[in-house]
């Protein structure tokens, strides 16, 4: 039987790091010692019945380690995702975060968000009232106001959380996305603009939603190196 689509490798190569548990997380830690700052993985969905728990994809084993063979803890946890109920996995990402700045590995001061595609939903709380440990936060081809055919709650449409005092933002967006997804990501940018919100944008033209276990092109590959580039460079600026 075929892998389902999800269980495609990722666009770059997955370096061998050593992983831990952290609870029911995983943390992908870089070689020396000393906290590290951390950046926490936030993956997509919906979850459905019998598929393999996100941890297990490709996509995100390799997020977590290439942040780990970039001197930086990766984080990856599983969520439920479901468009009829956000807050469980809101809760699990607060968790997650509390758990994650508590070990002793990890930098507290210094942490960022990254969330793919519906896990994007997730991000509106940690833009309206970021605490200053946050630094960075990213999304690629994400959903942010609601999950296609869910009706967008207030509390997750990330347009209208979004402000000048928001931590930086590294929007990498896909020239094919799925068209659900488009007017969220519109609103998201024109809000950046009017507020002054700070916003780096990264552009895969030829890029499909989820490019980066579909697209094996130099395209896709340069778009998730800058996307480290730019969080990592956040994370570990000083100030």
């Amino acid at each position: 039987m075929a892998e389902p689509v999800y269980m495609s490798p990722f666009v770059l190569p997955t370096p061998a790091v050593r992983v831990e548990k952290l609870g029911d997380a995983q943390l992908y830690l870089p070689e020396g010692t000393g906290p590290r700052p951390a950046v926490i993985f936030v993956h997509g969905g919906p979850i459905r019945e019998g598929m393999h728990a996100p941890s297990e994809w490709p996509v995100y084993i390799g997020y977590a380690s290439a942040a780990a063979a970039r001197g930086v803890a990766g984080v990856m946890f599983d969520h439920p995702l479901r468009a009829e109920d956000l807050a469980p996995s809101a809760d699990l990402l607060a968790s997650t975060i509390d758990a994650v700045r508590a070990d002793p590995r990890v930098d507290a001061d210094r942490i960022a968000l990254w969330a793919c595609s519906g896990g994007g939903i997730l991000l509106a709380d940690w833009l309206r009232a970021a605490p200053p440990w946050l630094r960075v936060v990213a999304a690629s081809y994400p959903a942010l106001e609601s999950l296609p055919g869910a009706v967008a709650e207030p509390r997750y449409r990330a347009s209208e959380a979004l402000h000048a005092a928001s931590p930086p933002v590294v929007l990498t967006l896909a020239g094919h996305e799925v068209e659900p997804l488009v007017p969220g990501q519109q609103r998201f940018v024109a809000r950046a603009q009017e507020t002054g919100a700070r916003l780096e944008i990264i552009e895969v033209p030829d890029g499909q939603h989820s490019f980066d276990m579909l697209n094996h092109t130099e395209q896709s590959r340069r778009a998730v190196e800058q996307a480290f580039d730019l969080v990592t460079g956040l994370l570990t600026k000083d100030g």
